[in-house]
């Protein structure tokens, strides 16, 4: 295991190499040693790493480490990466964000929730879902209800969960998207209303059901 050097004031410089090893082996055990350790002066490097990670679950190790360390450090660094012009980065940044759970991050969170990069807005709506404001359940409903209908079975299926984690407060939209025009929209909606109900229902059918309406056009 790659050890961090905190006496001196810079990160041993072995682990930031061992974060953008080849072997996705190194990097785990990298991130795994930053977390362990806890040492704040290797923030910037985890977040950094975080933008280009290919592996998942090394990726998730990084968030893991950057969970460990003290949140005035991390989230302010996180924060920028909302703006980052690749995606991963902002996405790998709401997922951690998400984790870390400090509700200073919710307005630039709730900014990202129509990103145009699919993985980019389910990061904002689960990170969303879980930094809600106490009160503000009923409005972020009705904003994620905006993109009831939008991509494929898994988008759908984290936008639901999404909005079935707001309980009580997501049922206004979710009836009033069951009449819209769109028959994705009012299949989406009934799936989610079905999910919030019951979280072992068929979601799935649900929503294949509308991709068969929509594609032959005999919804009303």
């Amino acid at each position: 295991m790659v050890v961090v050097n905190t006496i001196h004031g810079e990160p041993d410089a072995r682990l930031i190499a061992a974060l953008a090893h080849a072997e996705s082996s190194v990097r785990l055990r990298a991130a795994l040693s930053a977390g362990t350790l806890g040492d704040p002066r290797v923030a910037e490097a985890l977040v950094a790493r975080c933008a280009l990670e290919p592996d998942f679950f090394v990726r998730d190790m990084l968030t893991w480490a950057l969970c460990r360390l003290p949140a005035e450090v991390t989230v302010p660094r996180l924060l920028a990466e909302l703006g980052a012009a690749t995606a991963q980065a902002r996405s790998q940044a709401l997922h951690t964000l998400s984790k870390i759970g400090d509700r200073a991050a919710w307005p630039a969170v709730s900014g990202l929730l129509h990103d145009s990069d699919d993985e980019v807005a389910l990061s904002a709506w689960r990170a969303a879902a879980a930094l809600v404001p106490p009160g503000s359940e009923g409005s972020l409903a009705a904003d994620l209800a905006a993109a009831l209908g939008r991509g494929d079975q898994p988008v759908q299926l984290g936008l639901s969960r999404a909005l079935a984690a707001l309980g009580e407060a997501a049922t206004p939209v979710l009836a009033a998207a069951a009449n819209h025009r769109d028959p994705r929209v009012r299949a989406h909606a009934d799936a989610t209303e079905r999910l919030r109900r019951d979280p072992g229902s068929g979601f799935e059918p649900s929503l294949e059901l509308a991709r068969r309406v929509y594609v032959t056009g005999s919804g009303t």
